[in-house]
């Protein structure tokens, strides 16, 4: 069973945080797709490298599957590779969120509304309620 936290932060402190999140959500969004083309790139590569593994170890296949579409002209072929080899590629990993538009706007949104009402305020510290509703954020 969880215990509630009863800690109060000061108002200047979650201000300050929630203005560095906002900015750098900001600054992420921004880069998405800059990010995006470099991971397609690094996945690209990573599809030549594999390609060049399947066709290095071709001779230790197991499991040949073959599938001919003659509307097309095309001949299908699936096999199983052991991966066991030291020289087997890694995948890339996004380092790095995707974020939709409406999602971005409405972290966005209420960031700024959690913001402004924290700057009116003339309390010195956060209560609990506000701190669980924008405590996702930080």
């Amino acid at each position: 069973m969880a215990r509630a936290i009863s800690v109060k932060v000061a108002t200047p402190k979650v201000i300050n945080a929630l203005q560095a999140k906002l900015a750098q959500i900001k600054s992420d969004y921004a880069n998405q797709e800059a990010n995006e083309a470099k991971y397609q790139k690094q996945y690209e590569k990573y599809r030549k490298a594999l390609a060049d593994y399947a066709i290095a170890n071709i001779k230790k296949a197991t499991n040949i599957r073959t599938n001919y579409r003659q509307w097309n002209n095309s001949l299908n072929i699936d096999f199983d590779v052991d991966t066991q080899g030291a020289n087997f590629p890694a995948e890339p990993k996004r380092d790095f969120e995707q974020m939709n538009q409406h999602t971005y706007k409405e972290i966005c949104e209420e960031i700024t509304n959690a913001l402004s009402i924290l700057k009116m305020t003339d309390e010195e510290t956060v209560n609990a309620t506000t701190m669980k509703s924008i405590a996702r954020y930080l």
